[in-house]
């Protein structure tokens, strides 16, 4: 049976290099389907808005997270860090602190930037973030894909590097058998 892989991209812009990495995962396995998770509409994480419940919004986004057996993040590194928007959405799914969405739930992270170092900053803060979580990021494994700008075509917004397309299928495989044999931990 196919898995159910969510997808959450940390950047917000529509044609962002990160969305358009995330999309190209959907083509790339028959072992898997796939589910965005939005988080632009989130509102800032404040824990006074979490006395009478959670906004509907922040509702519909852990429900989400609940509902797949994975996480992909794909996300961007903005001044040598994570997104806010991300931080923010990682907030939300943290609480309540004790049984959170994230918790013992398997995380992928790939990041993509126009740079030469990929989204190495970004993405040990976003490992430290989810293993706060107790979240089980795939571990040893990193897709920090550098010079993105010249591995997608901006008219078609499709990836179509050859190599860094076989590198994603290997990744997504990996996680896919990471899903499957992720500790279970009382």
């Amino acid at each position: 049976m196919p898995k159910t892989i969510g997808l959450i991209c940390g950047s917000l812009r529509e044609n962002s290099y990160n969305r358009i990495i995330a999309q190209s995962l959907t083509d790339m396995s028959d072992a898997a389907q796939f589910r965005w998770i939005e988080i632009n509409d989130l509102p800032l994480f404040n824990e006074d808005l979490e006395i009478g419940g959670d906004p509907e919004t922040v509702t519909s986004f852990k429900s989400a997270i609940q509902d797949v057996d994975g996480i992909i993040i794909v996300s961007p590194e903005y001044n040598s860090g994570i997104p806010g928007a991300l931080k923010n959405a990682l907030d939300w799914a943290s609480r309540p602190p004790k049984s959170s969405v994230l918790s013992r739930k398997p995380v992928g992270l790939i990041g993509a930037t126009p740079g030469g170092l990929g989204t190495a900053f970004a993405q040990m803060q976003i490992r430290q973030i989810l293993e706060a979580m107790q979240a089980h990021v795939l571990p040893f494994q990193k897709v920090l894909i550098s010079q993105v700008h010249e591995k997608i075509d901006p008219d078609r917004k499709v990836l179509t590097d050859e190599k860094t397309k076989r590198y994603l299928q290997r990744y997504l495989q990996q996680f896919i058998h990471w899903i499957d044999h992720t500790p279970v931990l009382d």
